[in-house]
């Protein structure tokens, strides 16, 4: 304990003590007086002025610490094998170029002011599950009435360059085909470009899902998240919490997502969606409530968890 006081007072400075807490100033809010309390026992921090907090003050050491004391830290943690971070960025490749992709021909964007008539039915369908007016805006959705992608909302993914790397179609006419897809490589994160991997990120299922989600959500399309997967290796290099947030029938491959996660030290709260099919289904609000609720997940509890989910 000792030793993880030293590195923290090496990161947030000198600390008073009171009990079982240690009270730093807050790197988040930067207020004049220490209140980041942090208790090495139960391995939690709150600020009492941001309410900048978590469950596990291994996230303040890797978000704020330097490359040598996040190691170290992992070290005397004892939780974590390093070697595994050697072994998940070991391959050496060829510098990725950003894979681009160009939207359909007839699409539409929904965010003008002045909108044709056409624009009456996809804005129809997107209200009934739940999208707003600035869900529009910043997903940059649009709609095709003809060509290969007719009767369909277009909503596109955006790489670090800005430019668009994949797109999700979704008939609005009840098409036995529900989703056409670019024929593109999924190994992207969608919508990089807005996502923030220094806070909380909300892992689901598909696009709609994400919207109703909040913003710092990205869809996986599909259930599957291996190791060797780009947003797999970004989460792990930004050490970001993540809420998962998978449909009921994906449990297995959620709590398999979830074991890998845990592999390396990953912040990681379970966010119930039972009864619901999906994430879509609900409310935002309703949503929001769930995650605030989530079942936080570690080394320790896992097993348990695992043991009552089956």
């Amino acid at each position: 304990m000792d030793r993880k006081l030293t590195i923290l007072k090496q990161i947030l400075g000198n600390y008073n003590r009171t009990g079982d807490e240690h009270l730093f100033s807050c790197p988040q809010c930067r207020h004049h007086k220490r209140k980041l309390s942090v208790n090495v026992d139960k391995n939690v921090f709150k600020c009492w002025v941001c309410d900048y907090s978590g469950r596990s003050i291994r996230r303040l050491v890797r978000k704020h610490g330097t490359f040598k004391l996040r190691q170290e830290w992992d070290e005397l943690d004892g939780r974590v094998d390093i070697s595994r971070f050697d072994e998940l960025f070991s391959t050496e490749v060829e510098e990725e170029v950003e894979q681009v992709v160009p939207l359909p021909p007839k699409f539409a964007s929904l965010t003008n002011k002045n909108l044709p008539l056409a624009a009456r039915i996809p804005l129809k369908y997107l209200q009934e599950r739940g999208v707003t007016r600035s869900d529009i805006l910043r997903w940059k959705i649009g709609y095709c009435t003809s060509g290969q992608y007719s009767d369909r909302v277009v909503i596109p993914s955006f790489g670090l360059s800005g430019r668009p790397n994949y797109f999700v179609a979704r008939s609005y006419k009840g098409n036995w085909n529900k989703y056409m897809n670019p024929q593109a490589s999924r190994n992207i994160i969608f919508n990089e470009l807005y996502l923030d991997f220094d806070e909380d990120l909300v892992i689901v299922e598909g696009i709609f899902d994400a919207i109703i989600a909040g913003p710092n959500a990205v869809p996986i399309l599909g259930s599957n998240l291996s190791e060797r997967s780009t947003l797999f290796q970004e989460i792990v290099k930004n050490d970001t919490p993540i809420y998962i947030a998978l449909d009921p029938d994906a449990e297995k491959k959620a709590l398999k997502l979830i074991e890998n996660l845990l592999e390396y030290g990953i912040e990681l709260h379970k966010v119930n969606i039972s009864p619901y099919s999906d994430v879509g289904e609900m409310t935002k609000e309703e949503f929001q409530k769930r995650k605030a609720k989530s079942t936080f997940l570690n080394s320790e509890n896992y097993l348990l968890y695992r043991t009552m989910s089956i």
